[in-house]
């Protein structure tokens, strides 16, 4: 086997296996083909968000596609010494996985472990924003992993809420949240 097949073999494995792992993973970045785990967390790394192992599936392929690539057009278009292309190709590959693997890293770097409690929605303080009629229906926005979101609420008292008024879940059925005047519950706390 010639090295310029050996180059184009190793060509076309990388770039192949490359678009396997984007397409069959639906470019659902963070889940490369199970090597970098769960939220960016690389093994033995469970509480270390953003991790990106720097050997992974994505930049091996990305290795051999450029090592393979570059290898091949120097064998066929130029006159360079065996080691010498040789070692350029190992260059290049190494420049693309090391392209690939910054890339990775900051579409992980985002990635963070849930914490259960930062979801729970009772003891939520918000601020109308729809106001409630008395035992009718409004909504309330609230802030939440730095995006705003929003729910239906009632008054929990039956009462009724202005708009712009801060309020707080106090309990939560059917998908209506139940909330109280923010200045109701700190009035109960300094009596």
């Amino acid at each position: 086997m010639t090295w310029e097949a050996v180059y184009l073999v190793c060509f076309i494995v990388g770039f192949l296996l490359s678009l396997i792992a984007i397409v069959g993973q639906g470019v659902h970045f963070g889940h490369f083909h199970g090597h970098v785990h769960g939220h960016g967390h690389a093994p033995g790394h469970a509480d270390a968000p953003g991790v990106v192992p720097k050997v992974n599936s994505m930049t091996l392929t990305a290795f051999l596609a450029w090592f393979g690539g570059t290898g091949y057009l120097l064998e066929k278009y130029t006159s360079l010494w065996v080691w010498l292309a040789l070692s350029c190709s190992i260059v290049a590959g190494l420049v693309g996985a090391s392209a690939v693997f910054s890339v990775l890293r900051k579409l992980t770097k985002r990635d963070f472990a849930m914490n259960p409690a930062d979801y729970d929605m009772i003891g939520r303080l918000g601020r109308v924003s729809a106001g409630v009629n008395e035992n009718g229906v409004g909504e309330m926005i609230f802030a939440r992993d730095g995006a705003r979101g929003s729910i239906p609420i009632r008054s929990d008292d039956g009462l009724r809420i202005d708009k712009d008024v801060e309020v707080v879940i106090t309990r939560l059925e059917k998908g209506i949240a139940y909330v109280r005047r923010w200045e109701d519950l700190a009035g109960d706390e300094k009596a």
